[in-house]
């Protein structure tokens, strides 16, 4: 394991192509799909940031601010942005692109934790965070920001 990992290592881009498998009677994402996909993705993200196998230890809240529809694509990006001894903080955004018209907009975003495993199952150290130019530093401090904000918005709904 290398002592240290940059932010772009583990940045990871999937696409769907929404199915009619994946919809609702409205002919939008099941909401069980996207969170499934970005489960993949960002444990896809802190793999290759780790390079161990890793599994998800808790998600953040999720709103979905709008839908995903028959037809379209749902880009699911993430990337790491914060790191403990053997956990690894994941962002995960989804966006929802028309390939006819080339609009995308914002669909969803979350935070995830994983944790890194050895070949044994145990729970393994990572390498620290290094973002090594200032756009990887952007990302980090933008995605460091906006966890405590959803966080506090959740807190004080909960109030």
């Amino acid at each position: 394991m290398a002592d240290t990992a940059t932010l772009m290592d583990s940045y990871t881009e999937m696409t769907e192509l929404l199915l009619p498998n994946d919809t609702n009677n409205l002919g939008r994402a099941l909401g069980g799909a996207v969170l499934h996909w970005m489960d993949i993705c960002g444990a896809i993200a802190a793999m290759r940031f780790c390079g161990n196998q890793c599994v998800t230890a808790s998600m953040d809240h999720v709103d979905f601010i709008s839908p995903i529809d028959l037809g379209e694509v749902a880009v699911v990006e993430a990337f790491v942005f914060d790191t403990g001894r053997t956990s690894i903080d994941v962002k995960v955004n989804v966006r929802a692109e028309d390939p006819k018209k080339g609009e995308e907009r914002e669909t969803t975003t979350s935070f995830f934790t994983f944790v890194a495993l050895d070949e044994g199952g145990t729970p393994t150290p990572v390498p620290e965070l290094n973002c090594p130019d200032d756009t990887q530093e952007a990302l980090r401090d933008s995605a460091r920001t906006e966890r405590i904000e959803q966080l506090r918005a959740v807190a004080e709904r909960i109030d």
